[in-house]
């Protein structure tokens, strides 16, 4: 079988079985197997495929499996990430997130990042990249994320890893304070998560439940990592798109200024970003 007749049957596939956005889902899955990016489809439909392969991936998704975690990878920001179950799964408003800290930490010269909460390692490993210079602590508790971390950081010699529950105390000898500190922590409400789409109840809910109000993890970041800032240094946060003015107050009853809430590509507020007086 042809890429092209793959792609087709996956497109009647996953349509038949009300699969939502069954064209990309079938092109990502037929690339993959052809071990091509989307982009090359056309140049390479005439190739010859393993179909038994290809229908085993369709079913995973058919199964309700998120499609990154059938593939494996996933793009975010201009490197690809190994990604599977136990880790969350990157999105294009961190991209916007991850910009931001690149083009502060481009100003700093040898700049410090603790990248809080980081699963996959998106953020720190791309900031890291982006700016040779830095140096970039990721710091991560879950077993699950951690193994994904490890591999998407290897061979980057200005990132370090940390096994660690940012809700305690951590220490760590040579650990200096930070010019930045970033995190897309848990921030969905509790009784929030059994709402969400089937899909993203798959991604761990240990990087989704914010607790009861969904703020749990900020407290701990104003109130704890405020200390491992120096001073005129910065913090981003994503957030929820409801809770710009709940973390902004959260900031503005610590030693934090100059707080900001940033919108992302659909307009709405997804990023916090304060300073260190």
């Amino acid at each position: 079988m042809t890429l092209a007749e793959a792609f087709n049957y996956g497109v009647y596939f996953l349509s038949c079985n009300g699969v939502d956005e069954a064209e990309f889902k079938s092109l990502c899955l037929a690339c993959h197997c052809d071990g091509i990016k989307n982009s090359e489809y056309e140049t390479h439909k005439n190739d010859d495929i393993i179909m038994k392969k290809f229908a085993d991936l369709l079913w995973r998704v058919k199964a309700g499996e998120p499609l990154q975690y059938v593939i494996g990878k996933w793009d975010f920001y201009e490197s690809e990430f190994f990604v599977g179950k136990g880790v969350l799964i990157p999105r294009p408003e961190t991209e916007e997130l991850t910009e931001l800290v690149i083009k502060e930490a481009k100003q700093i010269e040898n700049p410090v990042v603790f990248d809080l909460c980081s699963g996959s390692g998106c953020i720190g490993i791309s900031i890291a990249k982006a700016v040779p210079n830095s140096t970039v602590y990721c710091i991560e508790k879950s077993e699950d994320a951690y193994f994904y971390l490890e591999k998407n950081a290897k061979g980057i010699e200005n990132v370090n890893l940390i096994k660690a529950d940012i809700c305690k105390p951590i220490e760590i000898e040579g650990l200096s304070k930070a010019d930045i500190i970033v995190s897309n922590p848990p921030y969905i409400k509790t009784n929030d998560i059994e709402d969400l789409q089937s899909e993203v109840q798959q991604e761990p809910h240990m990087a989704l439940d914010g607790g009861a109000d969904g703020l749990d993890f900020y407290r701990v970041i104003v109130n704890e990592w405020n200390n491992y800032i120096k001073d005129g240094g910065s913090l981003f946060l994503e957030i929820g798109e409801d809770q710009g003015e709940d973390v902004s107050k959260l900031l503005n009853n610590s030693n934090m200024i100059n707080i900001e809430v940033i919108k992302d590509l659909y307009n709405n507020d997804r990023i916090v970003k304060a300073n260190k007086s």
